[in-house]
């Protein structure tokens, strides 16, 4: 069979097109690691990435590297500290406790949706974080809308946006 010209361009780009979106998207057997980070003096803190895309068993891993700050990685919940609702109804929340520089946390993610996160001393600095996993259904974005009441602003400002993550399947401090 002989293909014309125009059929290796097409497939070609869609090729192309199927290898930069699974470079976007960590794939499940992958550990996607998040950095925690500091000025040395403090000044300023983060995450980064601050937004991933993932597949529904996939496991994030933050790892503090800021020598100067203990940091931790705290699920938006009900559960800790009383805090609002800002993951799945199903999922489980998580809360680090303080990681010293060098010490790391992980969670393995199971059920569809948004997960935003923060870090219990820094949050109102803004260091905050969101994880989709899989492709977030109406009604658990619509959750987080609701639960902006009580948040920091700076945290509020920090969140990327979700269809950002979606797009682009991970977004860097910038």
């Amino acid at each position: 069979m002989m293909l014309t010209r125009r059929q290796v361009l097409v497939g070609g780009g869609g090729l192309v097109a199927a290898l930069s979106l699974s470079s976007q998207v960590a794939w499940a057997n992958d550990v996607v690691e998040i950095i925690m980070h500091g000025n040395d003096d403090g000044s300023l803190v983060w995450f980064d990435p601050i937004g991933v895309l993932i597949k529904p068993g996939q496991t994030v891993r933050w790892t503090n590297l800021n020598s100067g700050n203990s940091h931790t990685t705290t699920a938006y919940s009900p559960a800790n500290f009383d805090r609002p609702r800002r993951i799945p109804k199903a999922a489980k929340p998580w809360d680090s406790g303080y990681l010293l520089p060098h010490e790391s946390f992980s969670v393995t993610f199971t059920e569809h949706g948004t997960y935003d996160y923060y870090c219990v001393p820094h949050e109102h600095a803004g260091m905050v974080g969101r994880i989709i996993v899989g492709a977030p259904e109406t009604h658990h974005w619509t959750e987080l809308v609701d639960a902006d009441g009580d948040l920091p602003e700076e945290a509020l400002k920090a969140f990327p946006k979700v269809e950002d993550i979606m797009t682009q399947g991970t977004i860097r401090r910038g």
